[in-house]
């Protein structure tokens, strides 16, 4: 039998982020082999997982970051079941050290992002999976998204709820700021009208007919009371005909176009949790 010291306890745990009591049990049970007592924590973090698949992940930490030349933005968001771990300076850390994999790397998409190395020779997925066990709660990666543009800004709200990134066709430092902080915290369901899915348009339209027929309305007179109201849902819901939040005498696609005669949003990300 292996001698356990304090030392091989804790470099354990700064490997892993387990906890002291696991780090020891790991580490016994693996006889002192320190890739097995890693593999043990992993095998935990499953069964943890395993246990609590059906749970809820409604909380979370969403993290954003553009590269040096702003040219690229990527949001990361990691899920978890209480707001006690989401503030977790640990389980940010975490979220933070995966965003940083992906904005070196420039992964696809989710799937691609966990199948990249984190850290040495555990991939992320593998990672999120270890942190079931450590931290006992249901963990996972909630979203990966990604901007590419000439200029890239990006907003995290200040509870790490909300993340978003936005690109312009040109460099506009504070215009792209201020976008960014618009689609946080109007949440616009599409950048323009005609990049709203044709679903979400039929339903209103439906809803706009059927709001009209309760008020009493001509049956004839439906579709333009309805095309109407579908308007207005197109400048409230959309990021560039949204009243711009600081100065409603003006769209966000005219203000941008004050700002630099041309300037306009040619993507953008939003993540929430919760």
């Amino acid at each position: 039998m292996a001698t356990i010291t304090a030392s091989d306890v804790n470099k354990l745990r700064k490997q892993t982020g387990a906890g002291m009591m696991d780090c020891k049990k790991a580490l016994t049970e693996a006889n002192g082999d320190f890739d097995e007592a890693i593999s043990i924590l992993r095998k935990k973090g499953q069964k943890v997982a395993a246990k609590r698949a059906e749970r809820e992940t409604s909380e979370g930490c969403a993290l954003a970051a553009t590269n040096d030349d702003n040219t690229f933005g990527a949001v990361v968001a990691l899920s978890c079941e209480t707001d006690f771990v989401a503030k977790n300076d640990d389980f940010v850390a975490l979220t933070q050290r995966i965003l940083n994999v992906a904005m070196e790397n420039k992964p696809a998409d989710a799937e691609a992002l966990k199948a990249l190395a984190f850290e040495g020779d555990v991939t992320i997925g593998d990672k999120i999976i270890e942190q079931n066990g450590v931290i006992g709660e249901k963990i996972e990666l909630a979203a990966y998204e990604t901007v590419d543009a000439p200029f890239v800004s990006f907003y995290v709200h200040m509870n790490n709820k909300i993340a978003t990134v936005v690109g312009l066709n040109e460099e506009a430092e504070e215009a792209a700021k201020d976008v960014a902080m618009q689609a946080a915290a109007m949440n616009p369901v599409a950048l323009n009208r005609d990049s709203v899915p044709q679903d979400v348009i039929e339903k209103e339209l439906e809803i706009g007919k059927e709001l009209a027929r309760q008020e009493g309305k001509p049956e004839e007179m439906l579709d333009k009371i309805a095309q109407g109201r579908l308007n207005k849902f197109f400048k409230e819901s959309t990021l560039v005909d949204q009243d711009f939040i600081k100065d409603g005498k003006l769209s966000v696609a005219k203000y941008l176009d004050s700002v630099k005669k041309g300037l306009h949003i040619t993507n953008y990300k939003r993540v929430a949790l919760g």
